[in-house]
């Protein structure tokens, strides 16, 4: 159906890489165009947990477990659970149920950004990746489409399919949809040489994560393979308040004024997070794309991952999500089982769609919850532990936490 085609994937992240060594192996004509210069040119993101029935089982259908198996970080995925002045109320390390393995519907395990967009390189034919491709405009032309990219290069390509993000050059083609407002906004740094520039934190973390909650607000600090880790707060905020706040993101004194200000409760600690004029602060506005979503399929464009389902990151599902649409789609375009590429594409997006409306509900109440009142209690509730054992920890006092029997299975 499309083995005689030319087919062009649009953003070189996770999803569309994976889209791509899925296509290959079926002996599909594909590029991918991403916009970043070279692979080398920007800092990739902190540590993802891959779910068994998506992210790892769309690499298992690449052929690359093995290779994820050599570089994914086990115990990366452990979280101590903490209130706004750093006491630890749930220790992930002190555990002692069974951990799960490869296979296991709960397996989580964690792997950097940067090490996984590697394997799905390096699974390409080396002219796969197009890279300083950064498509300015799209033109349907005689059942085809023209690219066109800001270093002034354009080609000619059948099929289209948009992996290019939340602020998609793709999706106009496509939807009309547009997103809608959450309420929260997150404030992104990655600190380096952590165990210097940050050592209280550095010890609290122990490889792993933590989630901090206190005053309706998140800090949700994640480990880094390198050394390093990266964080976001996230609070309510106006959905114009980066733009409009004064603060100079620039400017890591302006960035820590501001925190005092607004966590003003906080302990101390967590101004390590804000010491070094080297660390880069992104505000990032939550947006989430309507829950009902659907449109008209295209015989010839379609859309995977934040492209297509936009929505905040409070489930750990964007990752597995793309990459369980980059499985899907190339399912339906190779399998054989559809007459033309608009029923194909049409069966993978309504599939999408279902998923979608399922992950963001979980996601948006996740939201919820974690910027209410009583977000801690909740936290603590998901566990169903008991308070067993009290103990020291940078002098202040501690819970350790055992989950009862049926939790433990749930949280596998």
């Amino acid at each position: 159906m499309i083995h005689n085609k030319k087919i062009a994937i649009i953003g070189g992240g996770p999803g569309g890489l994976t889209l791509a060594r899925l296509l290959q192996l079926k002996g599909v004509d594909v590029k991918v165009y991403e916009r970043d210069v070279h692979k080398e040119v920007r800092i990739q993101g902190g540590a993802l947990d891959l779910h068994t029935d998506s992210g790892l089982a769309a690499l298992a259908k690449a052929g690359l477990m093995n290779e994820f198996k050599i570089h994914y970080r086990p115990g990366a995925e452990k979280m101590r659970v903490v209130d706004k002045v750093a006491r630890i109320y749930f220790d992930d390390h002190a555990k002692e149920s069974p951990a799960t393995q490869f296979g296991d519907k709960g397996h989580r395990p964690e792997i950097d950004r940067g090490p996984l967009r590697d394997i799905l390189l390096n699974s390409l034919r080396a002219d796969t990746v197009v890279w300083d491709s950064h498509i300015m405009s799209l033109e349907a032309v005689a059942g085809a489409w023209k690219l066109v990219f800001q270093n002034g290069n354009s080609v000619m390509a059948d099929m289209v399919i948009g992996a290019d993000g939340a602020n998609s050059k793709i999706r106009p083609f496509v939807t009309d949809i547009k997103p809608f407002w959450t309420g929260v906004t997150l404030l992104e740094g990655s600190i380096h040489d952590a165990e210097k520039t940050a050592p209280v934190i550095h010890r609290l973390l122990k490889g792993g994560k933590i989630f901090a909650f206190g005053d309706e607000k998140t800090l949700i600090v994640s480990s880094k393979g390198n050394g390093s880790f990266g964080f976001a707060t996230g609070c309510k905020t106006d959905e114009n308040w980066f733009r409009d706040s004064g603060v100079d993101f620039s400017n890591h004194l302006s960035v820590l004024a501001w925190f005092k200000k607004e966590f003003s409760d906080w302990a101390p600690v967590w101004h390590e997070l804000f010491a070094s004029e080297t660390t880069i602060f992104i505000p990032r506005p939550q947006y989430c794309m309507p829950l009902d979503q659907k449109w008209v399929p295209q015989s010839n464009i379609t859309l995977i991952g934040d492209a297509a389902h936009w929505m905040p990151p409070y489930a750990g599902e964007g990752v597995n999500m793309a990459m369980l649409d980059a499985l899907e789609l190339s399912k339906t375009l190779t399998d054989g089982g559809f007459a033309e590429t608009r029923a194909a594409i049409g069966y993978y997006e309504k599939r999408m769609f279902k998923r979608f409306a399922k992950v963001g509900r979980g996601t948006m109440f996740n939201m919820r919850w974690m910027h209410g009142p009583k977000a801690l209690d909740c936290m603590m509730g998901m566990f169903g532990g008991n308070w067993l054992k009290k103990g020291l920890f940078m002098g202040k006092m501690w819970v350790n936490i055992t989950l009862s029997p049926l939790m433990r299975r749930a949280f596998k």
